[in-house]
């Protein structure tokens, strides 16, 4: 049932991904929700880099609070970069939970998007 789960989030991250791209002024921000953690990733696709990246193991709190947390670092980062909008990359995962509350997290340290 899992692997099933898997291939269809990956089919719609990649429906996302084609109509979604991140450039220098506006990059990607690319979320990846393991059971553990959360990760977040600025990515320029023109040029292939990831400009600012940030996960919720750095965190002292767990779960939303820790995601929260890390979209405010994530947030800072980008700040310091000079990046002040970006495009939202859910990777395929619902925007609820912890997903949601990076998006928060981020939206409340200064990012648009």
């Amino acid at each position: 049932m899992t692997a099933l789960k898997e291939q269809l989030r990956k089919r719609r991250q990649q429906r996302v991904r084609s109509r979604i791209i991140g450039t220098a002024k506006r990059p990607r921000l690319s979320v990846f929700r393991s059971n553990n953690a959360i990760y977040a990733q600025l990515v320029d696709d023109s040029k292939g880099l990831v400009l600012a990246s940030t996960s919720s193991l750095k965190a002292k709190k767990k779960g939303v609070e820790a995601a929260k947390e890390s979209g405010l670092a994530l947030a800072k980062m980008a700040k310091t970069k000079k990046i002040e909008t970006c495009v939202f990359d859910r990777g395929g995962y619902l925007y609820h939970g912890r997903v949601k509350a990076l998006a928060e997290g981020a939206r409340e340290g200064g990012l648009n998007f």
